[in-house]
């Protein structure tokens, strides 16, 4: 979409700002037409608080910002005019969407700023990251109310059985598959594919690969539309690691290849066993060395690390391997073009924008340290327990993330700081809560 067209439209009524939250959940405003020049030029108020909010509101504590010396103040919003993009289902003059992130000190510990950062980081090094990623999610035959009225339990999915790329039940949903379609064409979100994955009513889709900012952005657009496309159908999406001791794993793979600044491959290399090139190499290295201290920005929730119960199809350990799922780090490809790197870490509520930073910043400390990685795995990574590993429990990545060289250097103290402090504030949350399988397995104890 255009935006100086829009604006010289007089029918052109209402325009949404969106900025994104650390969930990856967009939140913003219908501004009037009237007033959308001046937010170009200027920027728009609002409050860095947004940053600090749980997927349902709950406040995190944020330092600075929601502890005692918080004033709610508001940020300054600086709007991206190449996002401009149609917003779906609503009428005309009231259909253009733009996305914005924090422009003054807030940009420190803003998601989408952060990746800008570290995007501009490799630029200066001469590297151009190529990548796009898979956005698992399942798909219910219940509203939020409905699956709220049942306790979150005995829900009906949208397919009763597993069903990893059944056209049985692809084409039995033909109408949501076409639904999203129409959807990403209004969002120009560049979808390569969809498929049935391996639960019941367990879809993917999957973002081309491209460079800059764009497929973060197209990542977050999906996830957060293909909830409101549910809804709009009375109908409802989750994207929790695993929403049931039934379901296998959800998560969000990324996968991503280098270029030089004259757009040559530089992951290939046909004289090199498996053309896996020496820089290659090194950026696995870095992901082996790095993910773990970085593991927070993949696994934020309490419930991210439920995805990694013995029997999902979760990685065992930071393991690498050629065209091996069994493993962390999946190396894929037989050509320059297509030659890259899946990282099969993060779960699919991870932050796109975190999932992205953090993989490239920790494959990039690889090449400029010339980090060799571990030997190969070959054969089933489940049955083999060598190679690093991330952390296991929030706790545990909240300090790790804290105490990291690696990560301060990358992200910065107050990044640090204020998402270490409000995940922990969520996990102390939890903590004080009992849950419905301790009270069944433990109300009549003797």
């Amino acid at each position: 979409m255009n935006i100086e067209d829009y604006l010289s439209d007089s029918t052109s009524r209402f325009a949404t700002v969106a900025m994104t939250d650390t969930n990856g959940l967009l939140r913003g405003q219908m501004v009037a037409v009237r007033h959308l020049q001046g937010i170009l030029q200027n920027g728009m108020g609002m409050a860095p608080a947004q940053l600090a909010l749980d997927p349902t509101d709950e406040m995190l504590m944020l330092p600075g910002v929601t502890d005692e010396n918080g004033d709610f103040h508001d940020g300054l919003l600086s709007v991206d005019t190449g996002s401009a993009r149609s917003l779906p289902w609503a009428s005309s003059g009231h259909n253009l969407l733009l996305l914005a992130r924090f422009a003054d000190e807030t940009a420190q510990f803003c998601p989408r700023a952060m990746l800008e950062k570290t995007l501009e980081r490799a630029t200066e090094a001469g590297i151009i990251p190529r990548y796009g990623l898979e956005l698992e999610y399942t798909l219910f035959d219940e509203t939020e109310q409905t699956a709220q009225a049942k306790g979150f339990r005995n829900l009906k999915t949208a397919t009763p059985h597993k069903s990893h790329d059944l056209l049985t039940y692809q084409v039995a949903q033909q109408e949501w598959y076409e639904a999203v379609s129409a959807m990403c064409d209004s969002l120009d979100i560049q979808l390569s594919k969809m498929h049935e994955e391996i639960g019941g009513g367990f879809m993917e889709a999957c973002i081309d690969a491209g460079t800059g900012i764009s497929p973060a952005d197209q990542t977050v657009l999906l996830k957060n539309f293909l909830r409101i496309l549910a809804m709009r159908q009375e109908r409802t999406v989750t994207f929790m690691p695993r929403w049931s001791e039934q379901a296998d794993s959800q998560s969000m793979h990324l996968h991503m290849s280098l270029l030089d600044t004259d757009q040559n491959p530089l992951f290939y290399n046909a004289a090199e066993a498996n053309s896996i090139s020496e820089t290659f190499r090194y950026f696995i290295g870095g992901l082996q060395k790095n993910v773990a201290d970085l593991s927070l920005m993949f696994l934020p929730t309490v419930n991210s690390y439920r995805r990694f119960a013995p029997g999902t199809f979760a990685p065992p350990a930071l393991t690498w391997g050629v065209e091996n799922r069994t493993t962390c780090f999946r190396v894929v490809g037989h050509s320059p073009e297509s030659m890259r790197v899946e990282n099969r870490l993060a779960g699919a509520d991870a932050n796109p924008y975190f999932n992205v930073a953090a993989t490239l910043a920790a494959g990039l400390d690889g090449i400029e340290n010339k980090i060799e990685p571990q030997a190969a795995v070959t054969g089933s990574g489940y049955e083999q327990q060598a190679g690093p590993r991330y952390t296991s429990s929030m706790p545990e990545a909240i300090s790790r993330l804290r105490e990291s060289e690696f990560a301060h250097d990358w992200f910065g103290e107050r990044f640090i700081t204020a998402f270490s402090t409000s995940r922990e504030s969520q996990y102390d949350a939890f903590c004080a809560k009992v849950p419905d399988v301790e009270l069944e397995r433990f109300f009549s104890l003797g």
